[in-house]
């Protein structure tokens, strides 16, 4: 946030979160905390449940609107302060479909067909995925240059996309002549901005994993994450003192890394504490802090879903907020392409 080229743009940190339901221990640590962890900062912080982007894909229409409250009730569950932040549902924002329309005639084709989450998602059936599915990186690339954002707290799978949101904002500059856009950062921090399977240390955690016991689910009461936790997959080897240890060993990388990011400590410093220890130690110590991090977390949530009508009051406030920032921002785009405004 302190690159010159960004020096002319308030600090703004944006990100969001599809509402695909089933929110897990990666979510949490990879984003929520995150998000939580950046409020009150010299940058604005505005946080959206990306639903136009959940429905590049068929969504059964009940099931989505109850997870997108699901989705609002982890924000503020987690700790994502609506007095503090901006948030609320993409698709109550229209700023962000006008802006993905302009982008799609910025982007080049050639550069939707190189990201690998098209790839992976269309498969070898990609003549019949959706153009919405195509056109994806470009609507986040519009979720976050509507407001001009200055960072973006992503993981690792999400780099290529912000790299293209870069190129999109460049080339927007270049063609018009204009410093508009800022080249977004990305804020890549922590040590488990990428949790993976507690069946598979080389398989990111996620909800679509057909083995509920390779995650652990925001949902998930006391007793389950502790029987995950104990049936999670490891090795025979003890812990070593030193992160380096862990080098050829993912499946217990992970683990370590987990509680390292609930404690707040670094790899290393829980290594230091268990080192010499086989996970018969570990695991239950893993499985403590793990509860007591999430209990409150998902009763939180419990007490959200009970009242819709909250939800949904918090989400039209953080919409009405949004669009006071991305309205301007997308009218100067307007003018600036040379499109005709006839109303103030």
């Amino acid at each position: 946030m302190s690159d010159p080229i960004n020096a002319p743009f308030r600090p703004r940190i944006f990100s969001g979160i599809q509402p695909s339901g089933g929110l897990t221990l990666g979510n949490y640590l990879g984003a929520l905390k995150r998000f939580a962890a950046l409020q009150g900062g010299e940058a604005e912080t505005v946080y959206c449940i990306v639903d136009l982007h959940a429905i590049t894909v068929w969504q059964d229409p009940a099931v989505l609107r109850a997870r997108i409250r699901e989705a609002a009730a982890a924000f503020m569950a987690a700790g994502v302060d609506p007095a503090q932040s901006i948030l609320f549902n993409q698709s109550q924002v229209s700023a962000h479909a006008e802006m993905a329309w302009l982008f799609n005639t910025v982007a080049r084709v050639g550069w939707m067909y190189r990201m690998t989450q098209f790839k992976d998602k269309a498969g070898k059936n990609s003549e019949n995925a959706s153009l919405g599915l195509l056109a994806y990186p470009a609507l986040m690339a519009a979720d976050i240059l509507t407001y001009q954002a200055t960072a973006v707290p992503v993981g690792e799978d999400q780099k290529q996309h912000l790299e293209l949101t870069r190129d999109i904002a460049a080339k927007f500059n270049h063609d018009y002549g204009v410093t508009h856009f800022p080249i977004t950062e990305p804020l890549i921090e922590g040590v488990a901005t990428r949790v993976m399977s507690l069946r598979d240390g080389s398989k990111k955690m996620s909800k679509s994993d057909p083995s509920d016991a390779s995650r652990i689910n925001l949902t998930d009461d006391a007793d389950a994450i502790a029987q995950k936790i104990r049936k999670a997959r490891t090795d025979a080897e003890p812990l070593p003192g030193q992160v380096d240890g862990l080098k050829d060993r993912p499946d217990a990388r992970n683990l370590v890394n987990i509680y390292a990011a609930l404690t707040d400590e670094t790899p290393d410093q829980v290594l230091a504490r268990f080192e010499g220890q086989g996970f018969g130690a570990f695991k239950p110590a893993l499985a403590e802090v793990a509860v007591a991090a999430l209990s409150p977390i998902t009763r939180r949530m419990a007490e959200f879903m009970d009242d819709p009508a909250q939800i949904d009051a918090v989400l039209a406030d953080g919409a009405d907020r949004a669009a006071a920032v991305a309205t301007p921002i997308l009218e100067r785009t307007k003018d600036i392409m040379g499109l005709l405004r006839t109303r103030a």
